[in-house]
């Protein structure tokens, strides 16, 4: 039996798992209701994450972009048309299919901006990723795989069982636990979703001078946050010890 085979053994598995099933069905759902709230906001014309202050690097992001009119409105279109085409069942694939595009950009762009919600965008991401490997007996048409001989029904060899809920479930929380722990040790500073967020690492910071004079950049004067990283690079070695 060949690799591929017995994944797809385990998948099908899966696929008869009333776990795995209930699990396909929270990730639809919990995927749609975050679409379904952004999309409406943008479609009533009001600023996404209106609590985000405007000198946020993402703050920012979403100041432009609620300016750019019709396209602004469109965007929460899409995200009402791709949440409600996930709750269907029969277009839920259609539906998986729009949706990762759109996250992955927004998880880029939540890094790219040190937001403090990447860990949400990523479980969104990952969740989205699900859904696809889900619908695999009907994306492996037309993927780049040699499909193996039709059998109906698929007959499972050797099925784990309960092995295959720890393995995944297990697998899953170990994952989501790294995703919350990592992050934190993934940037030596972030913005914060506030001034007083940014301000409160500094206490803590190997650099606090350095930290106050970044989020000044940032909450004070409104520069960007490549300009202000490169500041606070700057007052760190302003005050490394011997340097004047």
């Amino acid at each position: 039996m060949t690799d591929m085979n017995r994944l797809e053994e385990l998948y099908y598995e899966a696929k008869t798992d009333k776990w795995f099933k209930r699990f396909a069905v929270f990730c639809r759902i919990a995927l749609a209701a975050g679409f379904l709230i952004a999309g409406i906001v943008k479609i009533m014309g009001e600023r996404f994450a209106a609590g985000l202050p405007h000198n946020n690097p993402l703050g920012h992001y979403f100041d432009a972009l609620q300016l750019t009119g019709y396209y602004y409105t469109f965007i929460g279109i899409v995200q009402v048309i791709t949440a409600i085409l996930l709750l269907i069942p029969r277009t839920s694939l259609l539906g998986a299919l729009m949706y990762f595009p759109i996250i992955v950009n927004i998880c880029v762009l939540t890094y790219a901006t040190r937001f403090d919600g990447t860990r949400g965008t990523t479980m969104m991401l990952l969740a989205s990723l699900f859904l696809l490997i889900w619908d695999y007996d009907r994306l492996k048409h037309i993927l780049p795989v040699k499909q193996q001989p039709k059998t109906d029904p698929h007959v499972v060899k050797k099925p784990l069982g309960m092995r295959l809920r720890v393995m995944f479930f297990g697998g899953s929380f170990v994952l989501v636990a790294f995703i919350i722990i990592g992050t934190f040790y993934l940037y030596d500073i972030v913005p914060g979703n506030a001034e007083d967020e940014c301000r409160n690492q500094c206490a803590s910071s190997k650099n606090p001078q350095a930290c106050q004079v970044f989020c000044d950049c940032i909450y004070k004067k409104g520069q960007p946050l490549d300009s202000c990283l490169a500041t606070f690079d700057k007052a760190k070695d302003i005050r490394k010890p011997g340097r004047k």
